[in-house]
């Protein structure tokens, strides 16, 4: 099991990782050649992508190392533990990335945020609102325990749902002998 787990664990972690290295590099470092919602677009869908790596690597323990049979509970196990292992990929890659390469990535997402809201219109005082607002973020942001946290936060919930409608679909009922 455990083997079967930190190889699509693994797996789903470059998965995710790679194209998030792409868009945040993209969008910072090369004139916008990617813009943030652009982005957000790829970074979730490329987890959605690499979360199918769950449903794989469930399948493959039960049919290959189960007989054929798994429990709910089991088969949420076994897709925790993958996401788990993908998500710490994916938080230790934007850590480096963020530290060592584009450190100014939460003062610029903050004027593309403020520039946008100036853009819809808002009012002075709801733009300084968010500006401060943001200004505490981005001050936050340089620790590295919050900066791991909230990057846990927007990987995690994805992959608890991917595993809850894996397990779901995956389970078979178990045949009283």
């Amino acid at each position: 099991m455990n083997k079967n787990i930190i190889i699509y664990g693994l797996i789903a972690g470059i998965v995710v990782s790679i194209p998030m290295l792409f868009t945040a590099n993209s969008t910072i470092n090369s004139a916008g050649s990617v813009d943030f919602d652009t982005g957000m677009v790829i970074g979730y869908a490329s987890m959605l992508l690499a979360f199918s790596l769950v449903f794989v690597g469930i399948r493959n323990y039960r049919n290959n190392y189960n007989n054929g049979e798994i429990s709910f509970g089991k088969a949420f196990k076994i897709g925790m533990m993958i996401v788990l292992i993908a998500t710490t990929l994916y938080v230790l890659a934007w850590l480096i990335d963020y530290y060592y390469f584009i450190p100014d990535f939460a003062e610029k997402y903050a004027a593309h945020t403020i520039e946008r809201l100036k853009a819809s219109g808002a009012s002075h005082v709801e733009i300084a609102k968010q500006t401060k607002e943001m200004a505490d973020f981005a001050t936050m942001y340089k620790n590295p325990f919050f900066n791991a946290m909230i990057t846990y936060s927007e990987i995690l919930p994805v992959g608890l749902v991917v595993t809850l409608i894996s397990a779901f679909i995956l389970k078979t009922k178990s045949i009283i002998k």
